[in-house]
């Protein structure tokens, strides 16, 4: 499998969009690390598994896309949209899609992902959260 960063990159928005957290974590370092758009961190396979399995439970559509990916070493930035339906309880309403312009940071180090870093506006998702209450 070719550990190129771009390609593994690339790999694991396809995993992402795929939705499958064992998939993901598959790709992870053994130390690997999330940090969110608010600079939460989160390590270790399976706190990140749970965290992915509960995000695709609130947005079981989400997908991110790519527009500019570039490389410099073993990091890589990414630069797209992200975006999803908010669900309460599974149901996919069309007034709860949000999408938003991200960004994604990461390193790569033999062929896993060692970081994986968002930069994005979450005020979409959430406006729709402050309405459900």
């Amino acid at each position: 499998m070719n550990s190129n960063p771009i390609d593994v990159v690339l790999r694991f928005e396809r995993v992402i969009n795929d939705r499958k957290p064992e998939a993901i974590v598959g790709m992870l370092s053994p130390d690997s690390a999330f940090v969110d758009s608010m600079g939460a961190r989160v390590g270790g396979r399976d706190k990140l598994r749970a965290a992915w399995e509960s995000y695709f439970k609130m947005v079981p559509d989400y997908f991110i896309s790519h527009d500019e990916i570039f490389a410099q070493g073993e990091t890589v930035a990414m630069f797209g949209t992200a975006q999803g339906t908010f669900s309460l309880n599974g149901s996919l309403r069309k007034e709860n899609f949000w999408k938003c312009t991200a960004a994604w940071r990461a390193v790569v180090k033999d062929g896993k992902i060692a970081r994986w870093q968002v930069f994005a506006d979450n005020e979409p998702i959430r406006a729709i959260m402050r309405k459900m209450k």
